[in-house]
């Protein structure tokens, strides 16, 4: 089920970024993040933009939103989005549900476009961007580097209207 996310959410939602900090470059956060900063970082996305939580039987297991993508004024009706799936519940589907579900409620608020930023090799946040019609706009070349390698990243957007 598909629900607006709580504020009791943080601890699972910090779990679940927190094995993506630690263990993969889908972000280039280094640095685990204890629940109360989660819960600050919520509180600043929840209360202006969509965030929606996947709960299994009782379990939040996976998390999207959209926020700020830049911070001038004429960028307003721009967004962009991130979701995170716990990895025991990869590849069921829950981060295209999630995704659905953040596009439609971007689109019917009347924000124009979302923007995706993925790192270069990921390739099923690349294969779900564009099969939910995400196109890739822009590639940078070595512009992170985490765990001893640097990375790529490309920039997909999704036009609303």
């Amino acid at each position: 089920m598909i629900r607006r996310v709580e504020l009791r959410d943080s601890k699972v939602i910090a779990d679940i970024y927190n094995e993506y900090i630690m263990h993969s470059v889908a972000t280039f956060e280094t640095e685990s993040l204890e629940e109360e900063e989660m819960r600050s970082r919520i509180i600043e996305i929840f209360t202006r933009f969509p965030y929606w939580v996947y709960e299994t039987d009782g379990r939040v297991v996976g998390y999207c939103y959209a926020h700020t993508w830049k911070q001038r004024a004429a960028y307003k009706y721009t967004l962009e989005t991130t979701v995170y799936v716990s990895s025991g519940y990869a590849g069921k589907g829950i981060g295209k549900a999630l995704m659905q579900k953040l596009i439609d409620e971007c689109r019917e608020s009347g924000y124009h476009a979302l923007i995706a930023c993925i790192t270069s090799g990921n390739e099923v946040s690349s294969s779900l961007h564009l099969k939910l019609g995400f196109k890739q706009v822009s590639f940078f070349e070595q512009v992170g580097s985490k765990f001893g390698r640097w990375l790529d990243v490309a920039d997909y957007e999704l036009l609303l209207t």
